[in-house]
């Protein structure tokens, strides 16, 4: 299923922000689903998961902390908390969801554009 990601926008660093994912009025029915990040030339980067069944998480090494990722079972809503935003942050964020364990995230929507200035 494809997921949509929403709630970016131009924000200071310091701010923080939520970004959301849904599955566009369906309900989920996946293994987990992911957020991940693509900076202006660079390659698209994992930042965190979610296995929707227990919540466990899981975050990229380089994102403790700041990250946190959640869902809203009722609202069929995965979420994408980033405190403390930083310049380096600016990106187009994406959410996917992984239908089952041992397959890859996708498909990819339009992602959400987070601009963060100093």
């Amino acid at each position: 299923v494809q997921l949509q990601a929403s709630g970016g926008g131009l924000v200071q660093a310091g701010d923080s922000l939520r970004l959301s994912c849904a599955a566009s009025g369906r309900t989920f029915s996946t293994y987990a689903v992911g957020w991940f990040r693509q900076a202006p030339g660079k390659e698209r980067d994992f930042v965190a998961a979610i296995r929707w069944s227990d919540g466990n998480t899981y975050y990229a090494d380089s994102e403790t902390g700041r990250f946190t990722i959640s869902r809203d079972y009722a609202k069929n809503t995965v979420y994408l908390e980033i405190s403390n935003l930083k310049p380096e942050d600016t990106a187009v964020y994406y959410c996917a969801s992984r239908p089952y364990a041992t397959a890859d995230f996708g498909p990819w929507g339009q992602g959400t554009q987070v601009t963060v200035s100093s």
